[in-house]
């Protein structure tokens, strides 16, 4: 056949025709050669199934060891390596397929979501139990549904919003249910062997289930710890029995005097060499009850300091006691016992109590009540059980979460600190009591709630009051759940709407506050109550309540309800970084947000403006913007001629 000639294009030539022309060389190649080839990056699944389409030799070859579909499976789910051993024995082809079905299913019910549970008004702690239980159903590997879960977490920032918000939602929801499932299994087993650190850890990732905590690097970060007070007492004590025990070894030191040089050593290496310290400017703040922030910030309260501490204690041989004193958590170190083995009186007198937020202050049982300015029974002296540690730890989470501002991160941590407290002590009526209402407040999962009432009517009958209500108006919300009114559309071209300047998607500044928003929703006059109007002072505004009013999502992670006249768009654009933008939007085009299908059919008109908004505003502004973007360098040359 002649060559093309100058000018001519080569017709391209596909694979099946280069395979069927030098099917005969290939299939003379050995099988490990072949599949060293097939595994080359540039070929997909598709490029396999064709390729074991052409001859029985190269069939054999793709399906018969499983390498050739093992690497296929490694370079499209790498993060799923982990979960297979090396020598481990699989049919590579079923896994891929299942992967790839389960991925399909997944997908499939997350963008279902949106069109199911879209509320205009952000319902705060929504919970999408539904949706959870479907994709349970699905009967699938629970690693391949966390893996597509992620990968669609891990898209490009700006785009695929609602997708990614509710994947978030079911990502968080699954691993909390294996965290219970890990914390019911931990409490199963018998006291003394509970760890404190492994309990405070399932806490800590019950509450922050997206993040990467695990035991095993806790525990290696606290070794690490361990290591430096054993380099500290080397320098007191070169044949101390701790610098003779291994790591992982149970090491007791029975001397009163060895015991006292770890305390030392620990107080040295923790408060003087590291700077920890208690957080009495910021003591509420919840990032002080999770070990991995405790590690990572260096402050913590005398709980979670105190785990801290008494873990790196028992490592280096020495036993602390937890002790519940009210108010503020302590350990207790037996120093009579040790020293005079004879004398055991079980006195709370016959103790040393270290205040680990006072940076390993040593206490006297009179000294303790110091602490909190009044006397205690002898009781809370006493020492604890873990499951009782975390019971007041969770508890410490619990009260934080009721202190909070009523936003999504407040209820979010009472609502699972509420899981915590009632997995480890099932039958409290008053926190199921708690749960009921607030589950009821936040209208999520009634069928649940009807669950908790009955539980609590069968350990306390004398709550029949209490639960005869919420049973009473749980069941109209099932109903009205059944029977639901969709909100009609809000089209700007209507009379009543003239005014509305505005429309969802723009990014606005507010004139007096100075926060950066998006607008999700607008109503033509203010449609709050008149305690809310006079509370907030509308009537001092030139307009009062007769203009329109904005739903904005703010910078700071607030919903607000703001009035026209003190919103202006912003002449710089910029992302807004609020938990529940993926709830309306679907992508951050650069001038504004694109509103989801959901929110358009609620404001249907409302993006063509935004768009005729931004066009028109950021184009005229454009000159402005670039001679400010000048300013900078025009600045730094008149500061280099200044006198």
């Amino acid at each position: 056949m002649a060559s093309p000639g100058a000018g001519e294009r080569r017709r391209p030539v596909s694979s099946e025709i280069i395979i069927e022309r030098d099917k005969k060389k290939l299939t003379d190649l050995p099988a490990e050669l072949l599949e060293y080839i097939l595994c080359f990056p540039v070929l997909n699944y598709v490029d396999i199934l064709s390729v074991a389409c052409t001859c029985k030799r190269l069939h054999d070859v793709c399906y018969g060891r499983g390498k050739v579909w093992r690497h296929q499976f490694k370079l499209r789910w790498p993060r799923l390596q982990r979960n297979y051993r090396n020598n481990e024995s699989h049919d590579w082809l079923k896994e891929y397929r299942t992967r790839y079905i389960v991925g399909l299913q997944i997908r499939r019910t997350v963008v279902s979501i949106s069109k199911r549970f879209f509320t205009e008004v952000p319902c705060v702690g929504q919970v999408l139990g539904d949706s959870f239980a479907e994709i349970e159903s699905l009967g699938a590997p629970e690693h391949f549904c966390e893996d597509e879960l992620l990968s669609i977490l891990n898209t490009d920032k700006r785009k695929s919003l609602t997708l990614k918000y509710y994947a978030k939602k079911i990502l968080y929801f699954l691993r909390q249910q294996n965290i219970l499932r890990s914390l019911k299994v931990f409490l199963e087993q018998p006291a003394e062997q509970q760890s404190a650190l492994e309990g405070a850890v399932l806490v800590d990732q019950y509450c922050n289930p997206l993040a990467d905590i695990t035991l095993e690097n806790i525990s290696a970060q606290l070794e690490e710890l361990a290591d430096k007070v054993r380099k500290c007492l080397r320098v007191s004590n070169p044949s101390h029995p701790s610098q003779r025990a291994a790591a992982g070894d149970c090491l007791v030191v029975e001397d009163f005097e060895l015991q006292r040089q770890v305390i030392c050593a620990l107080n040295t290496v923790l408060y003087e060499q590291l700077h920890y310290t208690g957080n009495e400017c910021d003591f509420y703040n919840p990032l002080n009850s999770y070990i991995h922030q405790v590690l990572i910030r260096r402050t913590g309260i005398p709980i979670s300091l105190s785990v801290l501490y008494m873990t790196l204690a028992r490592k280096l041989g020495v036993l602390l006691e937890p002790v519940n004193f009210p108010n503020h958590f302590l350990l207790r170190w037996c120093e009579k016992q040790r020293r005079y083995p004879i004398y055991r009186s079980g006195s709370i007198y016959d103790y040393i109590y270290i205040d680990t937020f006072g940076k390993g202050k040593q206490l006297t049982a009179k000294e303790c009540e110091y602490l909190i300015g009044h006397q205690v029974t002898a009781d809370y002296y006493s020492a604890i059980s873990t499951s009782k540690v975390l019971l007041r730890m969770v508890g410490n989470l619990l009260n934080i979460g009721k202190r909070g501002e009523g936003n999504e991160k407040s209820y979010q941590l009472l609502r699972d600190s509420l899981d915590l407290y009632l997995t480890i002590n099932p039958d409290n009526v008053q926190y199921l009591l708690l749960q009921a209402r607030l589950y009821f407040h936040l209208g999520i999962w009634p069928e649940k709630v009807l669950d908790i009432l009955q539980h609590i009517q069968a350990l306390d009958p004398s709550q029949h009051g209490a639960v005869g209500y919420l049973v009473q108006h749980t069941l109209e919300h099932i109903q009205h759940k059944k029977h639901p009114v969709l909100p009609e559309a809000k089209l700007r071209s209507a009379t009543e709407h003239r005014d509305v300047q505005y429309s969802v998607g723009l990014i606005m500044k507010h004139k007096r506050s100075g926060y950066n928003c998006v607008i999700y929703g607008w109503d033509p006059r203010c449609t709050m109550s008149q305690e809310w109007i006079t509370t907030m002072r509308v009537h001092q505004l030139s307009n009062g309540a007769n203009q329109p009013f904005y739903n904005v999502l703010v910078q700071d992670g607030t919903c607000r309800y703001a009035a026209q006249e003190n919103l202006e768009p912003h002449s710089a654009p910029l992302e807004i970084a609020h938990p529940e933008v993926g709830r309306y939007f679907s992508e951050f085009s650069d001038t504004h947000y694109v509103a989801n299908e959901e929110l358009q059919a609620r404001y249907p008109e409302d993006m063509a403006e935004t768009l005729g908004t931004v066009g028109e505003l950021y184009h005229r502004l454009s000159p402005t913007l670039e001679n400010e973007a000048l300013l900078p360098s025009v600045r730094h040359n008149a500061d280099a001629t200044a006198p």
